[in-house]
């Protein structure tokens, strides 16, 4: 029997699944979740493969995480959701709607475009690599062994919500850093659906970031020919963290959009 994805359900209404980015996990959606919730929505906030509290494997790429959420839905008994995703989860939702475009009623991508990204965390996998977790006595302690390799606190302070005490009572960390670590090239990867997703699709990007730029906007509508692109203000990558404010008005305003 498949393994079904760790989640968190929250509300009643139409479904909306959300699915984090690269060594996030569903915690990172929990005041948004709870705000689309308080609006009439079933929010089921999700932890992908290797993420979070889900099930750890070898097998990493946007077929499979796609197929972990038709999973998930068939499990949950979801016909069709408004679906999120952020940075590395937008790429699956992007391969799930193009795979499955009967299941999704609407679809919004935050911060990522249909197109392969060279590897670029490898100054973060390094620094995670580096920690010595067997010997870790507290959150701070991991946090000066990280601070050698990552000198920004705030994106130290996201992988270190990682942290969790297991059975024995050690600190480890949620995450499949092994696993992760070699599949660098697979998480940058490109959607490989040469099909489209023809319903009501919106596009977030930070007015700081770069992941998504005017040279994207060709490609978007050649798999997603219904999108809208729209920024957030004042944000980098992280935009529902950054300016959760805009990005949830800019969001609710599209699910209620007929």
């Amino acid at each position: 029997m498949k393994q079904i994805l760790h989640s968190i359900i929250v509300g009643e209404g139409k479904p909306v699944c959300i699915l984090h980015g690269f060594l996030g996990m569903l915690d990172n959606w929990k005041t948004l979740g709870s705000l689309y919730a308080d609006n009439g929505f079933c929010v089921h906030l999700i932890d992908q493969r290797n993420h979070g509290k889900s099930f750890h494997s070898t097998d990493f790429n946007y077929d499979i995480l796609s197929d972990d959420l038709l999973a998930y839905m068939d499990y949950h008994a979801i016909d069709k959701t408004i679906l999120i995703g952020h940075s590395m989860g937008g790429k699956t939702a992007m391969q799930f709607a193009c795979s499955h475009a009967e299941r999704i009623e609407k679809l919004l991508i935050v911060d990522i475009a249909p197109k392969f990204y060279p590897p670029h965390h490898q100054t973060i996998m390094d620094g995670l690599n580096a920690i010595s977790v067997s010997g870790l006595q507290s959150r701070k302690d991991a946090d000066n062994q990280l601070k050698k390799h990552i000198s920004d606190n705030g994106t130290r302070q996201f992988l270190l919500k990682n942290l969790y005490r297991n059975a024995s009572q050690k600190l480890s960390f949620r995450f499949n850093l092994e696993v992760l670590s070699q599949k660098m090239e697979e998480i940058g990867g490109n959607i490989n659906s040469s099909e489209s997703f023809g319903g009501p699709t919106l596009f977030l990007k930070g007015d700081r970031s770069e992941y998504v730029t005017q040279n994207d906007t060709e490609l978007i509508h050649k798999h997603f020919p219904k999108a809208r692109i729209e920024t957030i203000d004042n944000a980098g990558h992280w935009l529902h963290a950054e300016n959760p404010e805009q990005f949830f008005v800019k969001s609710l305003a599209f699910f209620n959009r007929d």
